[in-house]
């Protein structure tokens, strides 16, 4: 907190106007937990002032986290920290206000104008590690230093942010191996999930990611999935390519993998050698941009004005099955330049002979139908198209829909390239897809710019893609860390496991990564959880199988994504006669595990994100796509079809002439649609997260060489008869 986290943003009609007699003006910035905004005291003063969600105070830790932030903060004093001016933690929505600095975080700065040049980043380090000496003096770690708490001030840096902070040896609000900080920049000895103590040495190694990043640009452990991240982290060495050979040396000895190889904060701002008076440490273009900030600071943007009240839908919508297939093979498809209009026949009007033709919006799929996630994009496209086809057959719909389908092979530039062109249409209401992660990654600001809403069915958020930091994008499908969930609840309800093993498969990154550290700070039954690797290049599951067998487990979990790496491990768990629960991941659910398995796939349990085509309930949908497409419904299909029922359920709340592309972006979330496959509804408040619910995750049994689907994890049986 302290400086904004990019141009300011005018205040929303849902934003208070005075806060703890502070007169706010514009938005800083927002996130999962509460908004930051640009405030001016009753002396007149700029400051930053952070409220937390009334949504997330219910929370007693988090109300102590942010009661510590305050009093931490309140008693460091040097001159590379930001000083708090007031706080009251205590309020029905806490709140903190700290003296605002119009400055550029040095992630923004780096994004804007490129790496600092070496003595800047020596200034950088030097006072950074002097901010942290203070901070580690008072007994206190930060645990959150990053590009976006570090503020370029003229006169210097800023260390900001101390949500995270704690005194040493104080215990955690946090659960057993929750990993706290942001991925990047978290230490081993915290990235591997084991609930390490956090130390000072956590925070030199952040430092010694920030300087890197401040140099090259880059991130010493890379981007992507957080887990990926983490398991970099603790893995591998650092990438430095780009830091100046000047400082190399001290940088490495930051990202040190033991903590005690680590200099201390003192010692690093020793080696980077006195900076008093270094002048104008900042290069011509960072010092242009701080410039811009301090003028916009002076002329915040005037609030968005409330939308106008919407009247209530008339009449009552037909049952969602009772329309669900009526149009059958008779909606016309129009194909022309890769672009396929669906729309049906025309509404008639009560004047005898005179047709009126109904409004007409139009939806986008943006998908790879031509790239190496093929299989999942046509599957999405079949599952939009059967509900566009649904919903023009419905008698007497008060709008139509067309369908505009764009095909992006799945790659980041082409992405854009297509994002760009739907926003330009005009036409284009909302935009399903895209459908690999380095698209949507691609793609996500563009549509937020353009205030049209993105629906990421099959495609899970992460470190580049937040609900929380993107206001347009709805993701439809539950997490892979939600995944986890369904899983240990199983083997808790059915397996009854209070001893499990987990063959940790290295060859899987990030994902196994992601599962390993949720099973180890959840344990199924609040029993043990055991860890044994596998190295990525070998195939030989015997030894990490035997060793996991010597612990007696009542389950075993297989943490791969490769579907003949896990029927290895499959293999070998039966040439052992282990007869306990067996589980894996989604990922392997394919026919290459059941044929490489044979009968040693016989009861592996899988949870998953997407339903079944033979889930109660969907026949009628699984007729209509064998009718159409001559096969059966693939995975997401279903969930594709789902998310055109939640846009046409929030259409249905607009009057014509309001259904726009930006009113139905910010009505998408304060609308509940009950789909096929599971309720689809949105977290109140800034973070449009997916509201899970016992019927939002699935489980599938491996039997007689199929998948079969045991139903959703809260009331799935452990097999079927």
């Amino acid at each position: 907190m302290g400086a904004p986290r990019g141009p300011l943003k005018p205040l929303r009609p849902e934003d208070p106007r005075e806060v703890g007699g502070h007169r706010l003006l514009a938005r800083l910035g927002a996130g999962g937990m509460g908004v930051v905004y640009l405030a001016r005291s009753g002396g007149g003063a700029l400051v930053a002032l952070k409220v937390i969600r009334a949504d997330r105070v219910s929370d007693p830790g988090l109300r102590a986290r942010f009661g510590r932030e305050a009093a931490v903060a309140a008693g460091l004093t040097g001159p590379w920290l930001v000083p708090v001016t007031s706080a009251d933690a205590e309020a029905a929505e806490p709140w903190l206000a700290t003296s605002f600095v119009a400055a550029p975080s040095l992630g923004e700065a780096v994004a804007a104008c490129g790496p600092l040049p070496e003595s800047s980043v020596r200034v950088l380090g030097a006072r950074l590690a002097d901010a942290l000496a203070e901070v580690h003096a008072a007994g206190l770690v930060h645990r959150d230093v990053k590009p976006a708490n570090v503020l370029l001030a003229l006169d210097g840096p800023r260390l900001i942010d101390f949500g995270i902070a704690r005194p040493t040896g104080a215990s955690a609000l946090t659960a057993p191996g929750a990993i706290v900080g942001t991925p990047g920049y978290v230490p081993p000895e915290q990235a591997g999930g084991k609930g390490a103590e956090p130390l000072p040495a956590g925070d030199v190694f952040a430092l010694g990611c920030v300087l890197v990043f401040a140099a090259s640009g880059r991130r010493p452990f890379g981007d992507g999935d957080p887990y990926g991240v983490f398991y970099r982290t603790v893995f591998e060495g650092p990438d430095v390519a780009g830091v100046p050979e000047g400082l190399r040396m001290l940088v490495m000895r930051c990202l040190a993998k033991e903590p005690r190889d680590r200099p201390t904060a003192a010692a690093v701002a020793y080696a980077l050698g006195p900076v008093d008076g270094a002048g104008d440490w900042l290069p011509s273009p960072v010092l242009r941009l701080v410039a811009e900030r301090s003028s916009v600071a002076l002329d915040p943007p005037p609030p968005e004005e409330p939308a106008p009240p919407v009247p209530a839908p008339e009449g009552h919508r037909p049952g969602r099955r009772g329309v669900l297939f009526a149009a059958g093979a008779a909606v016309a498809g129009v194909t022309a330049g890769g672009i396929a209009y669906l729309v049906s026949r025309r509404r008639q009007t009560g004047r005898a002979g005179a047709a009126s033709p109904p409004p007409v919006h139009t939806l986008a799929v943006q998908a790879d139908l031509t790239g190496p996630g093929r299989t999942d994009g046509v599957a999405v496209e079949r599952g939009v198209r059967l509900a566009v086809a649904a919903h023009n057959a419905r008698a007497g719909a008060a709008y139509r829909l067309a369908l505009r389908v764009v095909d992006d092979g799945g790659a980041a530039e082409r992405a854009r390239t297509v994002a760009q062109s739907l926003t330009a249409d005009g036409t284009v209401t909302a935009v399903i897809g895209p459908t690999t992660a380095a698209a949507a990654a691609a793609v996500a600001e563009l549509y937020e710019r353009a205030r049209t809403a993105m629906l990421l069915v099959n495609v899970s958020d992460g470190t580049t893609l937040h609900t929380s930091q993107h206001r347009t994008m709805a993701v439809t499908r539950a997490g892979e860390n939600n995944l986890q969930a369904a899983l240990i609840s199983h083997l808790t309800r059915e397996a009854k496991a209070t001893r499990t093993a987990v063959i940790e498969d290295r060859a899987a990154g990030a994902a196994g990564w992601a599962w390993v550290s949720g099973l180890r700070a959840t344990p199924p039954n609040e029993g043990t959880v055991t860890v044994h690797s596998v190295d990525a290049g070998t195939a030989d599951f015997a030894p990490a199988v035997r060793e996991a067998l010597a612990a007696e487990p009542q389950a075993v979990v297989h943490t791969g994504t490769s579907p003949g790496r896990a029927a290895a491990c499959a293999r070998e768990l039966a040439r052992l006669d282990f007869t306990g629960a067996r589980a894996g991941m989604w990922h392997v659910m394919t026919p290459t595990f059941l044929s490489r398995a044979g009968r040693a796939a016989e009861g592996w349990v899988f949870s998953s994100p997407f339903t079944a085509a033979d889930a109660p309930g969907l026949s009628d949908f699984a007729k209509a796509h064998h009718d159409r497409y001559d096969t059966p419904p693939a995975r997401w299909s279903v969930e594709a079809y789902d998310a055109v029922g939640l846009l046409t359920a929030a259409l249905d709340t607009l009057p014509a002439p309001d259904a726009t592309a930006a009113t139905l972006a910010q009505r998408l979330f304060s609308t509940t649609h009950q789909g096929l496959a599971k309720p689809l509804a949105f977290a109140p408040g800034a973070t449009h997260a997916l509201q899970l619910s016992d019927t939002s995750l699935f489980l599938y049994e491996a039997r007689d060489r199929a998948f079969h689907f045991l139903g959703p994890y809260g009331s799935a049986p452990a097999r079927s008869d």
